[in-house]
């Protein structure tokens, strides 16, 4: 049953809206005759979801956005389908990635539309776990040691339609896309800034990426998240060492 049992069953809100009309014909053929619960329409009131289904939903977000950004240069590098395939290893085990990579390989081969998809993730998805599948999505972009001016682009694009503010996309972009002011931009801010503008950007950008923030996504998420906080706290650390700051 692998990933068919729990993309099924606690999907959330993906389950309807653009992507779930996406992920429903994809299982249309890849699992004929079976029943699948997508709606076509999203529902007039809202609940509450839980952390599987917000796990779940995670992972099919990124599935969709994902799709985009390997195909952003043209080109579909094995390294970067393997960086979504440790993904889904690491956090639904080793049985959900042959149906995964395979609906991922439906995703390919068609165009998703990021306009469409995008502001259904803003609407249901926190700032933060947007802000950690973000992060995921530019780890994809690098995977095959090239940084395609097409591939920054759609992942601006992506930032932008998932709600992200234009200071935390270039701050994610910057902690792998490294220049001489990219510890700056980790911090949202200019070279120009103050040490008490510095101080400030880091207790804001350090709230923002706390791994608490994506408990509920699963113990694997929130070390992902770990990792981003570091890169926060590194950057912050280097420009008190240029400044010598206290």
């Amino acid at each position: 049953m692998g990933i068919f049992k729990w993309i099924t069953g606690i999907l959330g809100w993906v389950s309807f809206g653009p992507i779930g009309g996406l992920i429903g014909y994809l299982f249309g053929s890849l699992f004929e005759g079976r029943a699948i619960p997508f709606q076509e329409e999203e529902t007039t009131s809202r609940r509450s979801y839980s952390a599987s289904e917000q796990r779940n939903s995670f992972l099919v977000s990124l599935l969709v956005l994902s799709s985009a950004v390997i195909r952003a240069d043209g080109k579909v590098h094995q390294k970067e389908l393997d960086t979504v395939r440790d993904f889904i290893q690491r956090n639904f085990g080793p049985q959900a990635v042959p149906e995964a990579m395979r609906i991922l390989e439906g995703l390919n081969a068609r165009q998703v539309n990021i306009y469409e998809v995008g502001p259904q993730i803003a609407t249901y998805m926190n700032y933060s776990q947007r802000l950690q599948l973000f992060h995921y999505l530019v780890q994809i972009a690098i995977a095959d040691g090239e940084f395609a001016k097409s591939e920054k682009g759609v992942l601006e694009a992506i930032g932008a339609t998932i709600g992200l503010n234009g200071a935390d996309i270039n701050s994610v972009i910057a902690m792998f896309y490294k220049d001489a002011s990219s510890a700056y931009t980790v911090l949202g801010i200019s070279p120009s800034a103050t040490d008490d503008e510095v101080r400030t950007a880091y207790r804001k950008m350090a709230m923002k990426n706390h791994p608490d923030k994506v408990a509920t996504l699963g113990p694997d998420i929130q070390k992902a998240a770990a990792e981003k906080f570091r890169q926060v706290q590194e950057a912050y650390d280097t420009i008190k060492k240029e400044r010598g700051m206290n």
